[in-house]
């Protein structure tokens, strides 16, 4: 099967797009390691101090020049600021200059009496490795379509009016299987230019792909709209390439939050931080679903995952994370293409979209997942459960109120 897939995807990607320039899709890299994150306790009952909206220069106000004048008082550059009201804060990021170390800097910024906390901007990767019914060609090779069913569930649910923001490198929304798909694009990367990129490109294209379009593949939620959120980068040519830093990470989620996202993918992995965990536990609390992928290489499967509240996701068996196709999966790629992809990374994106199609039929927000017994996710239980007493059927399952 996977040399078949091959040839139909060097077939399909030969027809239609060119490849976007390699110079439009390698970002300036920010230099995180040189950075902290100092955060400011908010006054009781102070209100969002932006005028122009995320993502605009800060607001000269009181509070930026009390940042101001703890980054000259530690001999720090005052680089970036963002208010998270949502959680009584206010973060500034502050470099700090060559000859000197971060830790030097935290050790200070501890002691004083203006800082809440402080700690260093840390760095996140995608789970992911790369390889070289209905109409859209691509569909038979989807693990998602024999596996899920995918078709029977397109009959009961596609996503439509749920908002998923994808948290991720940049998203081509020109690609044909994603135009039209994406609710809007944001770049929160600091100092470098927007890019359109593999990964998160990749993971958008499996949540929300063009179903019946006679290209390519079909989405595991079509009918959602997708918030694609650039807080990620690609270092290197090669997906496996992506990184991110907490503070991009932390405007992105602050954002979904206040736009009142149903669903938060994070396809990545890192280290525990104070400041993220703060933030989702404020999504969790909203009812937001939050899905993330589970990391083999850290203990109990590093950080999100770890995070009381979230959907935790592997493409094999793993302790501590639900199981979802994650394993040459074809999939959108930058420049009109599709590609192969392999990873936990691929594995969340479906079930993110799992997630959008049983928030489509339900009105509670807690999700509950039908497992095999070896394991994985029974999508098709999984939807009919959450579609309550709908007169549907779903693969080998079929569903009759009352019984």
């Amino acid at each position: 099967m996977t040399g078949i897939v091959r040839q139909l995807l060097i077939a399909f990607t030969a027809l239609l797009l060119p490849a976007v320039p390699a110079d439009s899709r390698q970002p300036d890299a920010p230099a995180p390691d040189r950075e902290i994150l100092v955060m400011l306790q908010r006054p009781e009952g102070a209100r969002e101090e932006r005028s122009g909206g995320y993502g605009d220069d800060f607001v000269h106000s009181k509070r930026d020049r009390l940042g101001q004048l703890i980054a000259d008082r530690h001999g720090l550059a005052l680089v970036d600021a963002w208010p998270m009201t949502m959680i009584g804060y206010d973060c500034f990021v502050m470099e700090v200059p060559e000859g000197r170390s971060t830790v030097e800097a935290l050790g200070e910024m501890s002691r004083d009496r203006d800082v809440a906390w402080a700690q260093p901007v840390q760095l996140y990767s995608g789970q992911s490795a790369s390889q070289a019914t209905p109409n859209d060609p691509l569909f038979a090779a989807e693990p998602a379509a024999k596996q899920w069913h995918l078709a029977d569930l397109h009959r009961i649910a596609t996503g439509r009016g749920v908002k998923i923001a994808v948290v991720d490198s940049g998203v081509d929304d020109r690609h044909p299987d994603l135009s039209g798909q994406i609710a809007l694009r944001l770049n929160f990367v600091p100092r470098g230019r927007d890019a359109v990129e593999q990964h998160g490109t990749g993971v958008a294209g499996i949540i929300g792909a063009k179903a019946n379009n006679r290209i390519g593949i079909a989405g595991i939620a079509p009918g959602a709209r997708i918030l694609a959120l650039r807080a990620c980068w690609q270092e290197g040519p090669g997906i496996g390439s992506t990184v991110c830093d907490s503070f991009s990470l932390a405007k992105a989620l602050y954002f979904a939050i206040s736009t009142r996202a149903d669903i938060i993918n994070l396809s990545l992995s890192g280290p525990d931080d104070r400041l993220l965990r703060e933030l989702i536990k404020v999504a969790t609390d909203r009812g937001l679903a939050v899905v993330t992928a589970f990391d083999a290489r850290r203990p109990n499967g590093g950080f999100p995952a770890t995070a009381p509240g979230v959907i935790a996701v592997s493409d094999s068996p793993r302790a501590r994370a639900f199981i979802a196709p994650g394993r040459d999966i074809p999939t959108t790629e930058p420049g009109g293409k599709w590609f192969l992809v392999n990873g936990s990374s691929f594995a969340a994106a479906h079930v993110s979209g799992l997630v959008a199609l049983m928030r489509q039929r339900q009105h509670a927000n807690a999700i509950s997942f039908v497992t095999e017994p070896e394991g994985p996710i029974d999508a098709c239980a999984s939807l009919l459960r959450a579609a309550g007493n709908c007169v549907c059927s779903c693969g080998p399952i079929a569903y009759r109120a009352g019984r």
